[in-house]
């Protein structure tokens, strides 16, 4: 019979360069009939092993279930990247069937006996099997996964576990469907007397966006950041930044896409599971698998943080609310007055606005940017590839070669720009990771998704310097998956611990803190200067101002996430009270009526980051300390990239993380250093 192009061309006989993905024959129809093949060929993998007669070993066992699901993971990673990217109705309908028939297939791997049998065999006679240090890492975490997935649970628990993991699987993409729906369903609506203080960039998008939807006079404002965030920074109308600021922080709270339940659901759902496998809660499970170990470690992180931040916090807020009430005579200080102040009193502190930098920050040339930060740093050249076909307009896809001898390396997407079928936020992801599939070790296929501003008529994109940060952080992210070296995929890559994914991301961050980087790419977009000396020496003298604001409010997030997974859930009957509760310690200016954090927290309700947000601050305490290694030797210097290379960036899993740093650095991270480097000791 013939099958769909998702079988066809995306497994077995693709004609494309390195069977990179078809999305211009992909269609919706093509994906549950080809989820339900590939599991139909994986089942029947699995039945061949079920049916051997030979002893299990490491290669007819441990690799077997490795490799036998290959067609469906790069279906469902296909499936899983668009929805979320350049999802429609449809998709998000087709995602309430897609997922489950997924968990439910991963539930009959993991809860099968006779092949928790063979892993456990392999496992307790590995000493007689000469295993190398990746096959035995992969077996290690072959095992755990069994465990951790129900396999010594009795036969009615098995049940109740595939139960929960079918319904999570629909729960976790319902709450970023009803984050994305809450977010396209608000709009202001102006006219041009109301965009008094706004930069002249953010006033073109947003008569160019009122245009698009025939208001051909005025000016639309919406929820995606590029359009936030200049507003609530800018704008003098206090009355607008309030409507703006209690939209954007009451998405999905009390509306008609109103999370509540799901959140009390997903918590009760991991709660029970955490508990059936044996553990005290959700985040217990969770740090088990973590460099941090356990709930008390990370309590006690976030806690020593918050003491620090907390008063330096408060010495920022206080000095943006006298600068309020001095300027404006503004008494009653509110939440959307720090944006617009704080921005102000910059301007005064170092007479900088961050509007100076956008001119030298055109989205083409920053793109340039972090491939010669790569190139010479790591020796890696991209080379678009318009020949290839990706899923938008807007997406660009490059092939990447190592330098010295051409070597190919992987392809490389970028997707830059907001729009209605995309979730809110930036993101790294894979078409396909770097590892063994099809008898033969493969090279990555990497993404990273973001919503940055979009060009206008008359300017290209130009962006902000927080949007500068955000591209070097992810394609950090994309570097840890496209110089991956390692044999198998489930250990390669970002297939690390979660509070040490965000080491490769972060450090990437301080490049674009040092005039060395920014040289490389900060020209201005019509006259091609190179970014003035004296502006770049505002940036930096600028750079830890606020810093105690930005770290609490990281504290804040990681101690909410906590909070909710270490409740026993009967506890939390009301969501909003319970995070008024979490958070007031972190609090100093009073939370507003209406507004809600958790019920658009997408991390941690539909994405990965369950117990685990406070990995941000965790991996900044790692990079932190990895980038003064940087610094003392200089920032290009090839013997520390190449050190950074080959213990972080290209071992993926294949180690304890601890371990892999220690080999980069001489010795573990000083905590300290992310003190010193945000000014808070």
């Amino acid at each position: 019979m013939s099958i769909n192009p998702l079988i066809e061309n995306l497994i077995e006989n693709n004609s494309l360069f390195d069977q990179a993905v078809p999305f211009d024959k992909i269609r919706n129809e093509h994906f549950l009939p080809a989820v339900k093949l590939a599991i139909e060929t994986a089942k029947s993998e699995i039945q061949s092993l079920l049916t051997s007669t030979t002893e299990p070993n490491f290669e007819n066992s441990i690799l077997k279930l490795e490799t036998c699901s290959e067609q469906l993971d790069q279906i469902l990673v296909c499936f899983s990247n668009l929805e979320i990217a350049n999802g429609n109705d449809e998709m998000h309908l087709l995602a309430k069937e897609i997922y489950p028939l997924s968990a439910s297939f991963s539930s009959d791997i993991t809860l099968n006996p006779d092949l928790f049998k063979r892993v456990k065999y392999v496992y307790d006679n590995q000493s007689k099997l000469s295993l190398n240090s990746e096959q035995t890492r992969l077996l290690e975490k072959t095992y755990k996964s069994f465990v951790r997935n129900g396999a010594l649970l009795t036969s009615d628990l098995k049940e109740k576990l595939r139960k929960i993991d079918q319904e999570l699987s629909v729960l976790g993409p319902q709450f970023s469907e009803n984050v994305l729906k809450a977010t396209n369903n608000f709009e202001m609506l102006l006219d041009k007397k109301d965009l008094v203080g706004l930069p002249e960039s953010a006033i073109e998008a947003a008569h160019e966006l009122a245009q698009s939807k025939k208001h051909s006079e005025k000016f639309l404002f919406n929820l995606q950041i590029p359009s936030y965030l200049p507003f609530i920074t800018y704008s003098q109308r206090r009355d607008l930044r309030e409507k703006f600021y209690l939209a954007y922080n009451s998405k999905a709270f009390k509306d008609n896409f109103d999370n509540q339940e799901n959140i009390k659901k997903i918590l009760n759902l991991k709660n029970e599971r955490a508990k059936i496998l044996g553990y005290q809660s959700h985040a217990d499970f969770t740090l088990a698998e973590r460099m941090a170990k356990s709930p008390v470690v990370v309590m006690e992180f976030l806690k020593k943080l918050l003491d620090k931040s907390k008063s330096a916090a408060l010495k920022d807020y206080n000095e943006v609310a006298d600068f309020a009430l001095r300027t404006d005579n503004i008494i009653d200080f509110k939440p959307w007055d720090f944006p617009y102040y704080s921005e102000k009193l910059k301007e005064e502190k170092y007479s900088f606005n961050e509007e100076d930098l956008r001119p030298y920050f055109q989205l083409e040339n920053v793109v340039e940017g972090i491939f010669k930060h790569a190139q010479k740093l790591y020796g890696l050249k991209f080379k678009e590839r318009p020949d290839l076909p990706t899923y938008h307009s807007d997406v660009k896809v490059y092939e990447i070669s190592q330098e010295k001898d051409g070597k190919y390396m992987g392809l490389f997407y970028t997707d830059f720009f907001p729009r209605e079928t995309k979730k809110g936020g930036a993101w790294m992801t894979t078409f396909r990771d770097q590892g063994m599939a099809r008898n033969k070790i493969l090279r990555p296929h990497v993404s990273i998704v973001c919503n940055f501003t979009k060009p206008t008529s008359s300017k290209p994109s130009l962006l902000t310097y927080d949007e500068v940060r955000t591209l070097f952080h992810e394609f950090g992210h994309a570097l840890h998956a496209i110089l991956s070296d390692c044999t198998y995929r489930s250990l390669s890559g970002t297939n690390v611990y979660w509070d040490f994914v965000e080491l490769p991301s972060q450090i990437m961050e301080n490049w674009v803190t040092e005039k060395e980087g920014l040289d490389l790419f900060a020209h201005h977009y019509i006259t091609k200067d190179l970014i003035p000396k004296e502006l770049v020496e505002k940036l930096m003298r600028s750079h830890k101002y606020l810093a105690g604001w930005a770290s609490l409010r990281q504290i804040q997030f990681g101690l909410l996430d906590m909070s909710f997974y270490l409740t026993d859930p009967s506890q939390i009957q009301d969501v909003d009270a319970f995070e008024n509760k979490s958070t007031a310690d972190c609090r100093i200016i009073p939370k507003i009526e209406g507004t809600n954090t958790a019920c658009s927290f997408s991390h941690i309700f539909a994405g990965g980051y369950s117990a685990g947000y406070y990995s941000y601050k965790w991996a900044e305490v790692l990079d932190a300390d990895a980038f003064e290694y940087f610094k003392e030797k200089g920032i290009f210097n090839q013997e520390i990239a190449t050190l950074f290379k080959d213990h972080i960036l290209s071992r993926g899993g294949t180690e304890e993380p601890m371990e892999l740093y220690k080999k980069f650095r001489g010795h573990e991270p000083d905590p300290n250093a992310l003190l010193r480097r945000d000014g808070l000791i």
